[in-house]
C-alpha cells in the first residue's frame, strides 16, 4: 500500500458536482492499493499516517502529528498512487489492486484511522473526483508499507 500525504490547510473533493469530503486543517491522503496487500499494509500505513509529526511547533519545527493541531483527514483512494513510470513513457498499473480488494482495503484504512480517534471524511470510491485543496508548505511525503522508499 502507498500513500502520498499532504499537509493541508483545506482540501475537498467532489463528485458530479456534489462535495463528498471536506477538511481543514489536516492531511490530504491518497491511497494506492497493491494486489498483494492485506491488513498488515493497512495497519502499518494507519500508524504512520496517524503518528507523522508535520506539523509546526511554536518554534516552527515539524514536531506535531495531525491529532496535536485538532486535524482532519481526507482519504482519497488513487489506484495511480501505485503506477509505475520507471519504462517508457506510459505508466504501468500492473500492480494496482482489483477494484473490489482496494475498496476493501480503502475502508479498512479509514476505519482503522477513526478507531484511533480521527476524523475522517473521504473521496467516492471508484468515481472520477476532483480534488481541490491548498497545501500548507508545501508538505508531501510519500508513504509504503513494504518500505520501498
Amino acid at each position: 500500500m502507498r500513500a502520498v500525504v499532504q499537509r493541508v490547510s483545506q482540501a475537498s473533493v467532489s463528485t458530479d458536482g456534489r462535495v463528498c469530503g471536506s477538511i481543514e486543517t489536516g492531511l490530504l491522503v491518497y491511497v494506492g492499493v497493491e494486489r498483494d496487500d492485506a491488513e498488515s499494509d493497512v495497519a502499518y500505513i494507519a500508524d504512520k499516517v496517524r503518528h507523522l509529526r508535520i506539523f509546526p511547533d511554536d518554534a516552527n519545527l515539524m514536531n506535531l502529528d495531525v491529532t496535536q493541531v485538532r486535524g482532519k483527514i481526507l482519504i482519497v483512494s488513487a489506484f495511480t498512487v501505485q503506477a509505475d513510470a520507471r519504462r517508457g513513457r506510459r505508466p504501468s498499473f500492473e500492480s494496482a489492486a482489483s477494484n473490489d480488494h482496494a475498496y476493501v482495503l480503502c475502508e479498512m484504512l479509514c476505519q482503522t484511522l477513526a478507531n484511533k480517534g480521527l476524523q475522517i471524511e473521504k473521496g467516492s470510491f471508484g468515481d472520477k473526483m476532483q480534488v481541490l485543496s491548498t497545501n500548507a508548505g508545501p508538505v508531501c511525503v510519500l508513504l509504503e508499507s513494504r518500505r520501498m522508499f
